[in-house]
């Protein structure tokens, strides 16, 4: 038997095992299997054929009698009656078997897994025997169980909730399998912690407990940690971060993170909106607006979780994350309407609007950043209402300093089953920044477009000659509505495992 444990930090623990295909070695409370769809109805996807065996070929007569037709993320339980030796069966519908012989998408996998995952809260432990013929399939498997388990409890009281999926096992003979269920726990260890960051009630998360966390968490990863608080953030002319920051009770802080590899050709910086709660400032969101701005520092989450994967994944590039942390209130000490900042990187700005916070931290960080001598700066946050409007509530908007970087971004996120879209930089969206008594104003009263002229104002503080790359997950970063696939209702992770294949991508690039 081979095994990996990964302990997440969450309110539970989950242990992902990975087992041979050998349905009689394993002891398990439920074995989830693979179905799918046909005209003819119902049919047993690679890994499943050892349970119609067990039921003597009748696997598909039963999900046909419980009208289940094998459609992408559908779910059927039944009891075994002593076929196997989990009690429990659970079909999980994969949609229509793939063109290709066993060629199944990597994201179909991850889903029902995670939905398979989901629907056994108060099982303890659960078999998967869904197609995973490949290291990249297991992988899939494995990540899709452990992010579709999460459930955040941390504050729950009562005794009604059931208690989660304790332990997975992936079962798979794919060579190589081993390393990629390892890298599965790594990857649900970090977007697991992102997750919970986005969930913490922002009363127990200001931005100097944001800071300790990720001291702390970094530190034992082996990240070199700087930690800026609000005096060194003024004395150091990082007028952004401390303009947002100086209307609440909990100061602002700046965190550096920093990871070296001996054989690192590329430098690769990411900055993170981290707003730990975003009232609007004077410029007050409206009530509904605001109830989920605890989710505001999804960025700086991502960032954070990348970096501890990067560090503990041992990539072979040069990385450091810079999270941008304030909390945006109201009150005597504000910044207002028509205030100047003088932001770190020498530009002022004119704050038209203290509700359009966000690019006020990042463009600290940014520049920032660029002392670092990156060849590629990544910011990542939840920035407008506007990528709402034209990309709605799964997709982030993607916009770059150059097409190929773009789409290299988008392409990455994509084949993370993270959803992502391409978006311009229209020149003319720039006149509508200018400000008569500023380098720049904060945003362009005029409101359509507001995505892309965000991008816009970033742009204005990347270094010269520095690649650059914007990811706006106003909506991804939290879901409002049910769960879906591997993801829960609340805070969801976006982008933290784009970013972390990212740096894969170029290591690879490096190495080729």
């Amino acid at each position: 038997m081979r095994t990996r444990e990964a302990r997440l930090a969450s309110a539970f623990v989950t242990t992902v095992r990975l087992n041979a295909f050998d349905l009689g070695s394993v002891v398990t409370d439920a074995l989830v299997v693979g179905i799918n769809a046909s005209p003819d109805g119902p049919r047993p996807a690679p890994g499943a054929e050892a349970l119609d065996t067990a039921l003597t070929g009748g696997l598909s007569a039963t999900l046909r009698a419980l009208g289940f037709s094998g459609k992408a993320g559908e779910i059927a339980k039944f009891p075994t009656f002593g076929a196997v030796s989990a009690p429990v069966a659970v079909a999980v519908g994969l949609g229509d078997a793939p063109a290709q012989d066993g060629a199944y998408d990597l994201e179909v996998l991850r889903r029902a897994a995670g939905v398979a995952a989901r629907s056994l809260a108060g099982t303890a432990r659960a078999a998967l025997a869904l197609p995973a013929a490949t290291p990249e399939q297991a992988e899939a498997v494995a990540l899709g169980g452990l992010l579709g388990a999460y459930d955040f409890t941390r504050y729950r009281t009562g005794g009604d909730a059931k208690p989660q999926l304790t332990e997975l096992v992936v079962l798979s003979d794919a060579s190589g399998a081993e390393e990629s269920v390892s890298r599965a726990a790594t990857l649900a260890e970090s977007v697991t912690l992102v997750r919970d960051l986005v969930n913490t009630p922002p009363s127990d998360l200001p931005p100097a407990r944001f800071a300790e966390i990720a001291e702390e968490a970094g530190a034992k990863a082996g990240l070199s940690v700087e930690v800026l608080d609000e005096v060194a953030l003024k004395d150091g002319g990082y007028g952004g971060i401390v303009g947002v920051g100086q209307g609440s009770a909990n100061p602002p802080r700046l965190v550096r993170l920093g990871y070296t590899h001996p054989e690192a050709e590329t430098t690769l910086a990411f900055v993170g909106k981290g707003i730990t709660f975003d009232s609007g400032g004077l410029s007050l969101k409206p009530s509904a607006s605001m109830a989920w701005m605890k989710s505001d520092m999804g960025g700086a989450g991502a960032v954070f979780g990348a970096m501890l994967a990067i560090a503990r994944l041992g990539l072979r590039v040069n990385a450091v994350g810079y999270l941008c942390l304030a909390e945006n209130m109201p009150s005597g000490t504000a910044q207002r309407p028509s205030d100047v900042l003088t932001t770190y990187s020498g530009k002022t700005v004119e704050v038209l609007d203290t509700d359009a916070e966000g690019r006020l931290v990042l463009v600290d960080g940014i520049a920032r950043a660029g002392e670092d001598g990156p060849d590629v700066i990544v910011d990542v946050a939840t920035l407008t209402g506007g990528q709402i409007v034209a990309l709605g509530w799964r997709t982030c908007g993607v916009m770059a300093s150059d097409d190929e970087l773009r789409e290299e971004v988008v392409d990455v996120a994509v084949a993370q089953g993270e959803a992502a879209w391409g978006m311009p930089l229209p020149e003319e969206l720039r006149k509508g920044l200018d400000s008569p008594i500023a380098d720049i104003a904060n945003l362009n009263p005029e409101r359509s477009g507001s995505m892309l002229a965000a991008g816009i104002f970033l742009r204005e503080f990347v270094p010269e000659g520095v690649r650059w790359a914007h990811l706006d997950i106003a909506g991804p970063a939290f879901n409002k509505d049910a769960p879906h696939g591997y993801t829960p209702k609340g805070g969801t992770g976006m982008t933290t495992r784009t970013l972390i294949a990212l740096a894969e991508r170029y290591q690879a690039a490096r190495e080729a």
